[in-house]
């Protein structure tokens, strides 16, 4: 939380703040402040360097009760481990029943303090009471999973004056902590959780396909240790139908384990319970792996995991190099080419890490590489053996073999749609192998599987569908659908768990839990998943021009710049290996944005770019 303003003068927070490269302690003390009077506000503390570490200050001697309802909400922006100071403002009774972990609030900007009526000059009374208002933009829940909200926040606080103590203290208030949304990027970071896709794997091997989980830790508060004990407690709930973990149920670091730190060979070492220490080695191998890719992107850097059991025993340990040659994780597989559509509507294909301009496209191999059928659009399978091309007129999809020689067959889905917008969308490919696509025909809308891209398509079951599907992409982990859904002229950009039930009934798929992701945005004009649990948007708010960013899946926006802007763009298409560029077509043709530069013109003649998937 911030400072509150009085008369255009920006109170100083009552909170130390820790300078940890100088070493440097500055101290904030108490303004005296009235407890009454006009509504006030505590702002949002403007976004520190991340070297900075925030310790709040408890309650001075004699405050006054809108200081102590203003020291509170100070003190949960520090980083206090448990809270410890936060709870030195609240009453004994009520900080035990005060449970900060239950929930984090965000709101725009920091709440507003606003008195509940006047004390009327009673200097004795011994109660007071406010409520803390504004508009809340998200929710941050126990799993530490964040969902958007847009709603108004108003939650009473009230206080009692200790008869013995003579100090006024918070004595009924709102489970969690609330702060506003600079406070929140400053003092929360993402972290991507992974797990197995259920009965999922890839290739002749079999390797089981990583799933990113994303949940939000304390940065300042040891995150590592955080996130390895949030990721051996399980998936969040909206992800758990779908996914596995190789930690036993009941598995938690042993007992005593405060911090975890790797040694400086970047090796960490992390101590289990006996639930976790009877574990076979190929399960250990994946409780392991499951580690390594959670902690990839924190720091400080970890290269090796080694999982010891309860008496200190070595149960096994792995690289990261070995993790990623056993498990199938799309960050890890980087495209071979980038492919689109040329002048002649047919597919061809440059190196993705050559597409400036200057290099010279190829048609693909086979049928879809010739002008034997002309394409709208086009969607390469993640083994970059296969293509599934629409035809020009939107009503024909086509599955062919990128091999030489290979010949395209007859349309395996047809859409009677009556104009080129209600028919076929893009399709997409998934890690299984299986093809997605919806047809957009008004009169008998359908979202469509296609199994190994080959056979009599599976009507997905979309409960929660609240518009007609304009755009599909399916993550390469094949639990989580993107879609772009269109109801009353605008659009939605929604994300959702793929669930299959193998069941007695036959074989069904849905995707369910449907969220959106981009609430401001009415007009959503391409998308592209750019990463494990990100996708790439270009899309307009109310009123507004023509943007593109990145989201998270949950709707969260991540850390790093938003993507050059770009006029016109009309499609869009990033890989999962960021090392790759972004690349668009729009009405200068085909286009890149290669990481620090501005787009560049790769050809004038294409359309529907694509990387595999």
């Amino acid at each position: 939380m911030g400072a509150d303003h009085e008369g255009g003068v920006r109170r100083r927070p009552v909170r130390a703040v820790v300078y940890a490269a100088c070493g440097v302690v500055l101290l904030a003390g108490c303004a005296s402040m009235p407890d009454s009077g006009d509504l006030r506000d505590v702002e949002s503390t403007p976004r520190q360097d991340t070297q900075v570490r925030v310790f709040a200050m408890p309650p001075a001697e004699g405050a006054q009760p809108w200081e102590i309802v203003q020291g509170f909400l100070e003190a949960l922006t520090s980083d206090d481990p448990h809270y410890d100071t936060a709870r030195k403002y609240l009453t004994a009774d009520a900080a035990r029943r005060w449970q900060p972990e239950e929930s984090a609030t965000v709101l725009a900007d920091g709440p507003n303090i606003e008195p509940d009526g006047r004390p009327g000059g009673r200097e004795n009374s011994g109660s007071r009471s406010y409520t803390l208002a504004g508009d809340s933009v998200a929710t941050v829940n126990a799993q530490q999973a964040y969902a958007p909200a847009d709603r108004p926040y108003s939650k009473k606080v009230r206080l009692a004056l200790d008869a013995k103590t003579k100090q006024w203290r918070i004595s009924e208030l709102p489970q969690g902590v609330v702060m506003g949304q600079s406070d929140f990027q400053r003092n929360y970071k993402s972290v991507n959780k992974y797990y197995f896709a259920s009965n999922t794997s890839v290739g002749a091997s079999g390797q089981p396909v990583a799933v990113a989980d994303p949940v939000f830790v304390r940065e300042g508060v040891d995150p590592m240790t955080q996130v390895v004990r949030s990721l051996i407690d399980g998936p969040t709930t909206r992800l758990s139908p779908v996914v596995r973990s190789s930690f036993p149920t009941g598995a938690a670091l042993r007992k005593g384990t405060a911090s975890l730190t790797p040694d400086d060979q970047n090796k960490l070492t992390v101590p289990l319970n006996g639930k976790a220490s009877r574990v076979g080695r190929a399960q250990c191998a994946e409780m392991a792996t499951q580690l390594l890719f959670t902690l990839r992107d924190m720091t400080p850097v970890v290269d090796t995991v080694e999982l010891r059991g309860a008496g200190g025993e070595r149960l096994c340990d792995l690289d990261e190099e070995s993790a990623e040659r056993t498990t199938w994780d799309a960050a890890a597989k980087s495209p071979a080419y980038l492919y689109f559509l040329d002048g002649k509507h047919r597919v061809v294909r440059m190196a993705g890490h050559s597409s400036g301009a200057g290099a010279t496209p190829v048609p693909v191999p086979g049928a879809l590489g010739e002008t034997v059928k002309e394409l709208r659009s086009v969607a390469v399978s993640r083994d970059e053996r296969t293509a599934a091309g629409v035809g020009i007129d939107g009503k024909s999809l086509y599955v062919a073999s990128l091999t030489p020689g290979s010949p395209i067959g007859d349309p395996l889905v047809t859409s009677q749609g009556a104009t080129e917008a209600d028919r076929l969308t893009t399709p997409s490919w998934d890690a299984r192998g299986d093809l997605w696509v919806a047809d957009r025909n008004p009169h008998s809308p359908r979202l469509l599987l296609l199994e190994q891209g080959r056979g009599e398509p599976v009507t997905v079951q979309t409960p929660q569908l609240p518009g007609r599907i304009k755009d599909v992409r399916v993550a390469a982990d094949g639990v989580r659908m993107a879609l772009v859904v269109e109801k009353d002229g605008k659009q939605s950009l929604l994300v959702g768990r793929i669930e299959r039930d193998e069941g007695a009934a036959g074989h069904s798929v849905s995707v369910t839990e449907l969220r959106s992701v981009t609430p401001e945005l009415e007009q959503v004009t391409a998308i592209s998943w750019a990463g494990d649990s990100r996708l790439v948007v270009a899309g307009q708010e109310h009123g507004g021009v023509l943007q593109m960013r990145y989201v998270q899946i949950d709707g969260s926006t991540p850390d790093g710049p938003a993507p050059a802007a770009l006029s016109g763009v009309r499609a869009i298409t990033a890989s999962e290996d960021d090392q790759l560029p972004l690349v668009a077509y729009s009405e200068d043709g085909i286009v890149r944005l290669p990481s620090g530069a501005q787009w560049q013109k790769v050809v004038k003649e294409g359309s529907a770019p694509v990387y595999p998937g």
